[in-house]
């Protein structure tokens, strides 16, 4: 502790100068990025294929009142959420694994900067790239869904731009959990392996909790967070915001985790 208080103050926007050095310098951050927009239009492209037309067909008039092609069109995000995840952890874990991290801690003494930084930085890039993702979706989605005479939506509709816009926020949300399990397990496949299990295996398993566990998935990733992105009304999630909100806190907790984590030990 004595060395860490004697350590010269390093100024916080050059520890965010380096690692936003750090991340761009990486080939695998742009080949990450580029699988990220490749996938979701991909994913786009077939979820609003031919295949629509006749299943919009084939709703009887009651199921129409729950067409959501707001909704429809945001589907990338179930494998957007695992893409920029895995950006989150290897900004962490990358240097663990190269030994890297040894001489950033030399470089910034000041453990929390160091941990600090790298999740301004993936927020930034995570709040961009899951805007520009969410909104090149829908639109790809709606010109796509009008095409094939299939009712569709536009920004302008009653709560598809929050709905939009909030995607993104969910994106950002799922980069920092990642950033956060990075820090803790220190390893990529141990990360990733749980962020896996976070956002797939536990809400595919809900039915087997007790009910007094049932309410803790209101706020968990790819249940009560994602339902921002529907613009029609979910009974399960009658307050999407809210639960985005629960969901953001919990990604806090798991944060504040990997800061306590990360000063206390050697590396």
């Amino acid at each position: 502790m004595t060395a860490i208080a004697d350590a010269p103050a390093v100024a916080f926007h050059r520890t965010l100068r380096a690692e936003w050095i750090k991340l761009r310098s990486l080939r695998s951050t742009w080949y990450t990025l580029a699988g990220l927009f490749a996938v979701g239009m991909g994913i786009t492209s077939l979820a609003m294929g031919s295949a629509v037309a006749a299943e919009y067909e084939s709703l009887t008039a009651a199921e129409r009142l729950d067409w959501d092609p707001t909704a429809l069109s945001l589907r990338t995000y179930i494998v957007a959420q695992l893409i920029i995840g895995s950006l989150g952890i290897l900004t962490v874990t990358s240097e663990y694994a190269t030994g890297l991290m040894q001489t950033s801690l030399a470089a910034t003494p000041r453990r929390h900067r160091l941990l600090a930084a790298k999740a301004i930085l993936i927020t930034g890039v995570a709040v961009v790239t899951g805007e520009v993702l969410m909104f090149t979706s829908f639109l790809l989605g709606q010109a796509l869904l009008a095409s094939q005479d299939v009712p569709n939506a536009s920004l302008g509709d009653p709560g598809v731009l929050p709905a939009v816009a909030g995607g993104g926020v969910y994106l950002a949300a799922i980069a920092l959990l990642a950033v956060g399990l990075g820090a803790l397990l220190r390893a990529t496949a141990g990360a990733l392996a749980t962020l896996v299990g976070v956002i797939f295996l536990i809400p595919g398993f809900s039915g087997l909790f007790p009910s007094w566990l049932e309410d803790l998935l209101d706020f968990w990733p790819t249940a009560g967070g994602a339902a921002v992105m529907a613009t029609v009304p979910d009974p399960d999630f009658p307050h999407p915001w809210l639960n985005l909100g629960g969901m953001c806190l919990g990604v806090a907790a798991v944060l504040a985790a990997a800061f306590v984590l990360f000063r206390r030990r050697d590396v």
